[in-house]
């Protein structure tokens, strides 16, 4: 019942009216007629998008663990270099990152004929390895500063009662120290997955066909240009609330 009178508030109601009457003004001023078309590789695109934004955030956290685990406690020949990738990671636009990926170690690649030869290779002709590639080491900068903020901020009396109960270093990281930090930075993790997920539409530049894609080949192929982006708008808030929702769900429970 609460939830309800929270949504039945006066400026609640007038926001949903004015989106409803937005709703109903784009189905029947715009043109839509162009859906049943393209409809196939925008499901393609669409799953294209969901799949390279959860592996490269399940691996950009894999790797920001010991990023900032190196900030926080390493020794300085582990804390310099983690630093130093979070730093240049932070400090350089995302697009310049895919680029040098794609247009630099990718046209390294054809110069050596044994990886040629090799089974990788119909891979790395491929232009979404180095997407997936850019947006994990993207996601474990950002996420490894983070870290490093989440290991210091947990107590260390916690810490030092297990070492006296004579409990193994990685036990005590495993059941101590890693689950109270992460619970610490949800909201945070949270924040930069969807963030994650609007960095997404950067791969279309090196030939990926992910969601923001299909909308651009639409509009190059019919001269519609509202249409497609209203509807790439919908499709990533509702990306986006399902995301948001469940980490909801992970800090309540």
């Amino acid at each position: 019942m609460t939830g309800l009178k929270e949504l039945m508030q006066p400026h609640r109601i007038v926001m949903m009216m004015v989106f409803a009457g937005l709703v109903a003004w784009c189905a029947v001023s715009l043109r839509w007629d162009w859906i049943p078309q393209y409809a196939p590789l925008a499901l393609e695109g669409l799953w294209t998008t969901i799949w390279i934004l959860a592996v490269s955030t399940f691996m950009g956290f894999m790797l920001a663990v010991p990023l900032g685990l190196a900030q926080a406690v390493g020794p300085w020949y582990l804390s310099i270099p983690a630093r130093t990738f979070c730093t240049i990671i932070r400090g350089t636009p995302l697009l310049l990152q895919i680029w040098l990926l794609y247009y630099g170690l990718g046209s390294l690649f054809p110069q050596f004929p044994w990886i040629r030869s090799s089974e990788l290779w119909p891979y790395l002709r491929q232009a979404w390895p180095y997407a997936v590639l850019a947006l994990t080491l993207s996601y474990a900068g950002y996420e490894g500063e983070v870290m490093r903020g989440a290991f210091s901020s947990v107590a260390k009396g916690q810490l030092e009662a297990a070492k006296s109960f004579g409990m193994p270093r990685f036990t005590m990281f495993r059941r101590i120290w890693l689950p109270q930090a992460i619970r610490n930075v949800l909201p945070t993790l949270g924040g930069e997955t969807i963030l994650q997920l609007k960095a997404t539409p950067l791969v279309a530049t090196i030939t990926v066909v992910e969601i923001y894609a299909v909308s651009s080949r639409v509009r190059s192929d019919t001269f519609i240009v509202y249409e497609p982006l209203l509807l790439l708008a919908v499709v990533y808030m509702a990306i986006a609330g399902v995301i948001a929702f469940a980490f909801r769900r992970f800090e309540r429970g």
